[in-house]
């Protein structure tokens, strides 16, 4: 059984491989057609985000039986193709859930309490104490689209600040979970959006969440409404965003993703004043990526070693 690495993986996690005898390559920066060559000599492949496995590049995938996403989301995977040839597709979506809902957290924080713009004015020699007055987070409406791992996490966190939670989703089991807990649970997102004055994404990408966040519910928001996305940046139309930043007709936003990675868009750049941005680093940190890895490689593990005992 051969197992093709195409993004990083903590080294730590490839003992499993050596202690079950399974033989793995790392070829990274392999261009789609490169990796079309290469991905007919593996039983398995791991990837990332960076890594897109197309139909095309699955097709000739001939002795593929496993895919490993070493994260959440599965959008670089053609999952229908996958499960047309019978692939089986694996992701670790219980490792990156503290670490994004940390940072969603220290958004919020920021944006509350303007600390990004405080310090990059102290860097400059200025005291601007008198510019930037924030608010308590305490007692404030926050609205979680999408309760799964992450949103639940962030939800704990934010109770902790004392704060108001409301959620949107349309999975029964994490509604009843929702209720359980004492949450607002909304309808529909136009009237969670109407109501909190903090909204945060945990959505996936797909067709429908696509835009979730359009100029319509934009306008929706109150006028010191923050906008929160540690989740996938099709989930926002960018253009509407900085409309609405530049008017100064929500609060702010702060975006870890976005709808072309790296960051293309530069009018999000240009929204200095209430835009926070950061290069997707919602899992990164040591402890996520060592247990992402080692989750990945044990799931693969498991999966082509069913193979060998029968």
């Amino acid at each position: 059984m051969k197992i093709l690495i195409t993004d990083k993986i903590q080294k730590e996690s490839l003992k499993i491989f050596n202690a079950n005898k399974l033989e793995y390559r790392e070829f990274y920066d392999l261009t789609p057609s490169e990796l079309e060559k290469e991905i007919q000599n593996y039983d398995a492949i791991i990837v990332r985000s960076r890594t897109k496995l197309t139909a095309k590049i699955l097709e000739n995938g001939k002795r593929l039986k496993v895919i490993g996403r070493a994260g959440v989301g599965l959008d670089n995977i053609d999952l229908k193709k996958a499960e047309e040839l019978g692939i089986k597709v694996f992701n670790t979506p219980e490792a990156p859930s503290v670490s994004v809902a940390e940072l969603t957290i220290a958004l919020i924080l920021n944006l509350a309490r303007h600390i990004s713009k405080a310090d990059e004015t102290m860097h400059c020699g200025r005291w601007c104490k008198g510019h930037y007055m924030g608010y308590t987070i305490k007692d404030k409406k926050i609205g979680l689209i999408g309760f799964g791992n992450i949103g639940q996490e962030v939800a704990k966190r934010c109770s902790a600040f004392g704060m108001k939670i409301g959620i949107y989703d349309t999975d029964k089991s994490v509604i009843d979970i929702a209720r359980k807990l004492g949450y607002t649970v909304y309808r529909n997102v136009d009237d969670l959006i109407k109501d909190v004055q903090i909204i945060s994404l945990h959505l996936p990408s797909t067709k429908e969440t696509e835009n979730t966040i359009n100029e319509k519910r934009l306008n929706l928001m109150n006028k010191n409404t923050i906008l929160i996305n540690t989740a996938r940046g099709n989930l926002i139309d960018e253009g509407a965003l900085v409309e609405a930043l530049k008017k100064k007709e929500i609060g702010g936003a702060a975006l870890d993703v976005y709808q072309q990675e790296p960051l293309t868009n530069l009018d999000l750049c240009s929204c200095e004043d209430n835009l926070i941005l950061t290069p997707h680093i919602g899992s990164q940190t040591v402890e996520t990526q060592i247990q992402a890895s080692t989750m990945i490689t044990e799931k693969i593990t498991n999966y082509l070693m069913s193979f060998l005992t029968e």
